[in-house]
């Protein structure tokens, strides 16, 4: 059989291993020097310059992101249940209440009807996610948010360089988180970035992931240890210079895999928005798992199936949601197979890939 195609990897080359060593020669291998450019290098990079705070992971990112924009107790915050169950525990940490609503079925991304319907006095904020890299609906929201008189925040951890009408995502929200876990589209090892609106903003980041202080032992408020290491930043800070190619090269197997797919529904990106492909997500009908199952078994080619299980169903998050019905999140947790499309396939990968899918979904897989 064929060399296993896995559904993501890492890409780490010597660059980052020589960076690595370079901040362990120094002796400054906590929060440092390389901590902070590599926030100046992101914000520039990513965010047209807005404030940027590094910190140990995406959750903490959207944890103290929700913190310093004043979330807490008694507040509700509207969230997709079609997602990773950062962003609703995330909400939960701070003490508020996470409010999940029902998406649109295009992007994955919260459906702006459904978040208008949810709005109560209690509501602080709106959070959608731009899933598999792809922008969620952030025109709507904008507007929404702005005319009920609540906060827009933003879930990046998938979507490093996304934008809509050519305006990067990070830059809509009072902040931005983006993770920098290994699998996503670039990484520091593990860590996260929040890009903040104001610097004030920033500054309540920045006491919160050390220990609520920003002179040594003056802690002006209580906070935790969220710090990033030196040693994950230098790895963050070559993998900026080589993130803009692989998105190409993402973009470019998508491409290929748009053209050549038959039998799925392929994913649509919207007028105005850039997609970076963190994932490639496809919609099979009748008996997803099985068809999984067979690429793996009968081709050696992985795919990834993100999420399975919604938010609100899920022990931890759903005594947020007694009873809650959310068809399009459910169907699209039925029916979701994402696909290799990382920058390391080869020609012949993306082939094996397409030979796979298409024969299974012709046999009714």
């Amino acid at each position: 059989m064929s060399e296993f195609i896995p559904p993501a990897k890492p890409i780490i080359g010597d660059d980052e291993r020589e960076a690595v060593d370079r901040v362990l020669r120094s002796g400054m291998v906590a929060q440092g020097p390389e901590v902070a450019a590599f926030e100046s290098e992101f914000s520039n990079h990513f965010v047209q310059g807005r404030p940027s705070v590094a910190v140990n992971s995406g959750t903490a990112g959207l944890h103290l992101g929700l913190l310093a924009a004043g979330v807490g107790a008694g507040d509700e915050v509207i969230v997709p249940s079609f997602t990773f169950a950062a962003t609703g525990n995330s909400v939960a940490l701070t003490g508020a209440t996470p409010v999940f609503v029902d998406i649109e079925p295009e992007t994955f991304s919260l459906d702006p009807e459904a978040v208008a319907a949810a709005i109560t006095p209690k509501t602080k904020g709106i959070l959608p996610v731009h899933l598999y890299g792809h922008p969620a609906r952030m025109r709507e929201l904008e507007v929404l948010a702005a005319a009920r008189g609540v906060a827009l925040y933003e879930d990046a951890a998938q979507a490093h360089g996304a934008a809509l009408d050519g305006r990067p995502v990070g830059t809509f929200g009072e902040f931005a988180m983006f993770s920098l876990y290994p699998t996503k589209n670039m990484t520091s090892g593990e860590g996260g970035m929040v890009s903040t609106a104001t610097d004030e903003i920033a500054r309540r980041v920045k006491l919160l992931r050390n220990q609520g202080m920003e002179r040594q032992y003056e802690n002006e408020i209580v906070g935790f240890n969220a710090r990033m290491t030196d040693i994950h930043a230098a790895i963050g800070r070559v993998q900026l210079t080589k993130v803009n190619a692989w998105t190409a090269k993402r973009q470019e197997n998508a491409r290929f895999l748009d053209a050549n797919l038959r039998g799925v529904i392929v994913p649509p990106v919207a007028e105005g928005a850039v997609h970076v492909y963190h994932q490639y997500t496809v919609r099979v009908s009748e008996d997803r798992d099985g068809f999984v199952k067979a690429l793996k078994d009968e081709y050696n080619v992985g795919a990834g199936v993100y999420y399975p299980i919604p938010n609100h169903r899920l022990p931890s998050l759903s005594p947020y949601a007694p009873g809650l019905d959310l068809p399009e999140t459910e169907r699209a947790a039925r029916e979701v197979v994402s696909l290799p499309v990382h920058p390391s396939l080869t020609q012949n990968d993306l082939e094996r890939i397409v030979a796979a899918v298409n024969e299974l979904a012709g046999a009714g897989a």
